[in-house]
Formats: structure tokens, sequence, C-alpha cells
């Protein structure tokens, strides 16, 4: 697996998490305080551990930071812990200095099981793919580690609501409905009968109190929601309230699916500490497995048999246990599933369609692209730099990149052109057809070349490469990190393309970290990006791409600083706009393409896919396009168990 794909599944859900590592740790020499800057897959709980010797002290590197913050603003402003963006400049304190923000850190013993225990087979699902790093934590407000104990959230702790991307609805799930009775309050109604696997029931006060852990402590994920969410009250056990200011429709509704419920009378105990950065061992949920055990390459889960969703929704999921192995190499990987040994595998494999059409293993498509679609890789283009500040310019080269070759020779035929807007095919409806038709882009090198005539670039000098209008030479690079295989293939491709289409671009790939600071402070001229995850809406989308205000350092989208207020305009817009108000949703998102494909500022060039085979030697009724057979998302990644993943395990059946 190269290193961009284990990025890419990380990103994946959801858009945030990081990898984690052993909650133990022991600590590092002393040392003076040291800058650092912040790089993709960091959080501060293993920053804290590497250089303060424990994950709880990042309250140190926290406090560090703002504070020099207020004298030099070079440094960052930590809002939220739970966010920190590729690029920022953090303070890591010494020894003496820690100890003012911070008590003595109180370090969490795991102790993973020495050896390998053998469970029955037809009774267990081998599964892999999620995984990282040795599981640290089962704490489902640690965004960042739960690809290494995926499961906690969803098979364990359970959200309101489930979400189908394949046929874009909400599934009421915990809450058994939900609605807005006016502009500025929600009403849910939660189901009766759902206890936690203590036993004890689930009402309204443990809905008021998970939410409410996000207006008490700024390290919860979901905090920012309290900007403009004003209260949540209990009306009865079984009814909750949510009142607002100015509400955000589409980032409330796509947080139904994403916040777990925590039990109250086992939480409201727990200090700050414990509950934004404790391991939370033994981990006491609502959902329909139970943690059972762990060691340094998995996570064992097993069948919670008084699961509330047998009763009340005759549901059961077919495995007793769930094994979630992570393998050392691809090819080991690989040969666990051909061998039965794996019944499904969320790693990207290559060479898998070759198997798929032999019959080695199963895709959810028969044929090319094989997978669904995950997320969008994005080509940002710098728009501070000429000539990428010309929209003819950024058109042209729209119009010059061969898509087809990254997706039948990088890829080949894994993964599927995107459309010009961006949108995955599971928001296909907010796609205008006629603004597309009018505005959108495919590979025509003779059209790219026109639009570049008549913009006033020109071949001057006969190298076979126009030059600006002003006669300036034009030299550019189109980068991605070294390493990074199917992307380095893929710019090849772009700059191939430029090339014959008389745009002098070359691809480059400088190391990671070089190419995440110039990814985030604007360096760069163009560079690949696909942190437009699969949603429920298609403001998450457009937020990412068109990410405003222009800061210093943008650690979250709009790489290449497109300066558009009209367009921000737009997109806050879109997020006010509430979610059952479809065609308000069309009419937004029609404004939005039309500005994005007459400027140009990025190009969506393919979907990246969710990758997914799996043995049918075992278990049986896997997910796939056929009609007969359930339709849902066969992956195990963290956020991707309240979209399909939980529910594929209760249409699971035995081989014969």
């Amino acid at each position: 697996m190269s290193k961009r794909t284990l990025v890419n599944l990380f990103l994946v859900f959801a858009m945030l998490l990081t990898l984690g590592v052993g909650a133990a740790s022991a600590a590092p020499p002393a040392q003076e305080e040291m800058t650092y800057t912040v790089k993709l897959g960091d959080n501060l709980w293993t920053l804290a551990e590497k250089y303060l010797g424990s994950g709880p002290a990042y309250r140190a590197i926290v406090g560090a930071t703002n504070d020099r913050n207020a004298t030099d603003s070079s440094f960052a402003k930590i809002d939220n812990p739970s966010l920190i963006h590729p690029g920022w400049k953090l303070l890591i304190p010494g020894p003496e200095e820690a100890a003012k923000y911070v008590t003595v850190p109180v370090v969490v013993e795991v102790t993973p099981v020495p050896e390998v225990v053998t469970y029955p087979r037809s009774e267990t699902l081998y599964v892999s793919g999620a995984a990282w790093g040795p599981p640290s934590d089962w704490n489902p407000f640690i965004t960042w580690s739960k690809a290494n104990t995926t499961g906690t959230i969803g098979l364990v702790y359970e959200t309101l609501f489930m979400y189908d991307p394949l046929t874009d609805k909400l599934i009421p799930w915990l809450a058994e409905s939900g609605e807005w009775v006016d502009a500025d309050t929600y009403e849910l109604k939660l189901r009766k009968g759902i206890t936690w696997s203590d036993g004890q029931p689930m009402t309204a006060a443990d809905v008021v109190f998970t939410y409410e852990l996000g207006q008490k402590y700024a390290a919860i994920w979901f905090s920012p929601e309290w900007a403009y969410l004003d209260s949540v009250t209990a009306v009865g056990d079984y009814a909750v309230r949510f009142e607002f200011t100015d509400p955000l429709y589409q980032q409330f509704e796509n947080d139904l699916y994403n916040i777990a419920m925590v039990p109250k009378h086992l939480w409201e105990g727990k200090t700050e500490e414990e509950i934004t950065s404790g391991a939370n061992e033994n981990p006491v949920g609502s959902g329909a497995y139970l943690y059972e055990t762990h060691s340094e390459d998995r996570n064992v889960w097993v069948r919670n048999e008084d699961w509330w969703a047998t009763k009340l929704l005759g549901l059961k999921p077919a495995p007793k246990r769930i094994v979630d192995i992570r393998f050392a190499s691809n090819n080991v990987a690989l040969g666990a599933v051909i061998k039965g040994e794996v019944d499904l595998s969320n790693n990207f494999l290559p060479g898998i369609a070759t198997l798929s059409e032999k019959g080695y293993v199963k895709t959810y498509f028969a044929g090319a692209p094989y997978m669904l679609s995950a997320n969008t890789a994005v080509l940002f283009l710098n728009t501070t730099k000429p000539p990428m500040d010309d929209p003819a310019f950024r058109r042209a080269v729209a119009f010059a990149i061969n898509t087809g070759d990254i997706v039948n020779v990088a890829y080949a035929n894994l993964v599927k052109a995107a459309d010009p807007t961006g949108l995955l095919p599971s928001l296909a409806k907010y796609v205008d057809p006629a603004v597309v038709k009018e505005l959108g882009f495919s590979y025509d090198p003779a059209k790219a070349k026109k639009i570049l005539a008549d913009a006033g670039y020109k071949d001057v000098n006969g190298d076979g490469f126009v030059e600006a209008p002003d006669g300036s030479k034009i030299e550019l690079e189109v980068t991605c990190p070294f390493g990074w295989t199917d992307w380095m293939e893929s710019i090849k491709v772009i700059a191939n393309s430029a090339q014959a289409a008389g745009i002098n671009i070359k691809d480059a790939t400088p190391d990671y970290g070089a190419w995440n600071t110039a990814l985030t402070t604007g360096t760069f001229d163009m560079t690949l990006n696909n942190w437009a995850m699969m949603s429920n809406t298609p403001w998450t989308l457009y937020n990412l791409l068109f990410r405003h205000p222009i800061i210093e350092v943008m650690g979250s989208g709009n790489f290449g600083r497109y300066d558009n207020q009209q367009m921000f305009d737009l997109v806050d817009q879109l997020a006010a706009t509430p979610s059952d108000d479809v065609e308000g949703m069309k009419a937004v998102c029609s404004q939005i393409q039309e500005l994005m494909l007459t400027e140009m500022p990025m190009i969506p060039l393919w979907y990246n896919g969710l990758w997914a085979q799996y043995s049918d030697a075992v278990w049986t009724n896997w997910p796939t396009e056929a009609a007969n057979v359930p339709s849902r998302l066969p992956c195990t990644w963290s956020g991707y168990w309240q979209m399909g993943g939980l529910l594929t395990l209760t249409e699971l059946k035995l081989a014969e």
C-alpha cells in the first residue's frame, strides 16, 4: 500500500482522522522548548507522547502555543485541540514550562493480549484495512485514533441516525424520528426500549448530556456546533428539543449520524481529561458488539446478545465475533483474502481487477471501476501566482489533462473520472447538468490550445510551449509527495498531457514535509488533494474547496487561495439552507458550479475508490451492484459503520 493510499483511507472519515499510537509511553529525555510544524497525520496526543512523555500532556502544547500566539502570530491559535492542521506552527514547551499547564499526567497502561487466540471460523468475521497502528483507546471523542479501533463508533457506541449514501437518506437509528418544527427548533424522539450494554436504559438525558459535552469542552470535536446551538433540552424521558439561532442546517444534520451517544451515568463522573483524552478501556455502549480483547495487530469484538435492535427492529449481526487485523504488508493482506483467511479487506490492493475477473475475490462492481467512489481527487492551482491567476489559463489546463490515462493506466480502471463539479455519484442530484453541458470540461487538447491562443498565450521562441501574454516564460510544476506511487503516476500524466497542449508543466515529487508545507502555505504551483469525502450534503465539498477566509496557513481547504467573496457568500448560503429544501440546495449549488466552472480555481479529476474486496469462502451475501443482493457500503473504516457497514453484518450468511 502506498503512503498516499494510507493517508486517503484515514481522510475518508469524516474530515480528520489521524494516526494513533499506544496510550502508554516512556518519558523522553528532558529538552528545551522547541517549535514544531504540524504534518498530515499529526495529533496533539501523539506529539505530547513523543516530546513530553504522556498523551494527556497535550494541554501543555495547547497552552504554550496559544500563549506564544498572543505575542507572535506566526504560532497557531488552537481553539479545538481535536483539530490541528498541517502547516501550523506549535510550541513544544520544556519540562518546567509544561508543568505550568498540566498536572502530573496520568499514563494509562494498556496491556495487549500476548498470544493470538483462534476462534471458531463459522462464527468469526476476519476484516482488515482500517488500522494503521496498535489500539490505543476506545474513546468515541478522540476522533484521530479511531482508525486503530474502528468499531468504537458504530459497533459499540451508536449515533442517533445512520446515513445511506447509496440512497442519500438519513436512517432513524437510536432516534425514532426527528424534525424541524420551526426554523430554529429541531425535535427528536428517542426509541423506547434501548439499553446500554450494562443493562441501564438509554433516555433523553443521555442525548442531552452527550451534546452538552461539546458546549463544556472545546476539545470535543463537535463543539463548534454550539456557535449557533443555544440549548438542548430533555422533554420527558424520550424526547429532545434543540433550539438554535441562525442554524447551519447542513452541518447539524451531518453531525446527527457522526456524534456517538454515551451513557450519562458512567460519563458524568469522569474528569475533563478522561472525557477528552482518556483511553476508556472496557467501553459500555448501546451497540451490536462489545469490546472483548486486543493485541498489537488486532481488535476483537464479540456480539452483544442483548442488543436492543434485535428486539425492536428484528436485526442481528451474523458473525459472533469480528477480528480486525492490521497486516504488515499488501502482499500478506492480499494472500489472506485469496486464501479465505480474511473475509473483507478494505486495503488498496493493486492488481485486484484481474483477481476479481478470475473469481479469486469479489468486488462491488463486477467490472471497472470495481469499487464504489469514496472521495474526489482535485488538482488545486495556486491562484495567487501567474499565470494561474488567469481563469482562461486555468480552463485551458482543465481541457489539456488526459484523465482517461489516469483512470486506465495509473489506476488500471480501479477508479472513474470525476464529474466536473467534484460531487461524488452519491450526490449527483445536486449537479446542474445544464451548467456542466455549457461550462464543463473533458480532455480536448485542441480546445485547450484555442483557449490559450484566444487569451494571448503564444509560443514566441518556438520551443513548443506558450509564453504568457506579456511574453514571460511559463515553467510550472505539478506535485505530490515522493512515494505516493499512484499519484506519482497521475502527475506524470498531467504533466505529459499538458506539455502536448503546449503548457510547460513538469512533475515533481518533493518529500512529504516540503510538499505539505507548500500546500498549506500557498507556495506550490499545482498539486493534488483528495479531502473531498463522502457526505450527506454537498456543502462539505464546497466548504472544503472554497474554505474562507483566506489566512496565512490554509490547513483545511482552498489550498489555491481562491479569493472570491461571491463564492464565499454562496457557500455560506448553502450551509444555512434547510436540508429538506432540496430545490433551494440545488439552486445554490447551481450558482456555485457555474462560478466554479467559469473561474476553474481547481480541477476535479477522478474519484478514489472505496477499496473493498471480499472472499465468500466462509461468509456470503456481500453487497454488490446486483439487484437481488443487499446494496450497502462494504466498509470497516471508522465513520463507515453507520453508513452501511453495520447493516452489512446483519445481512451476511454462512457459505453452504
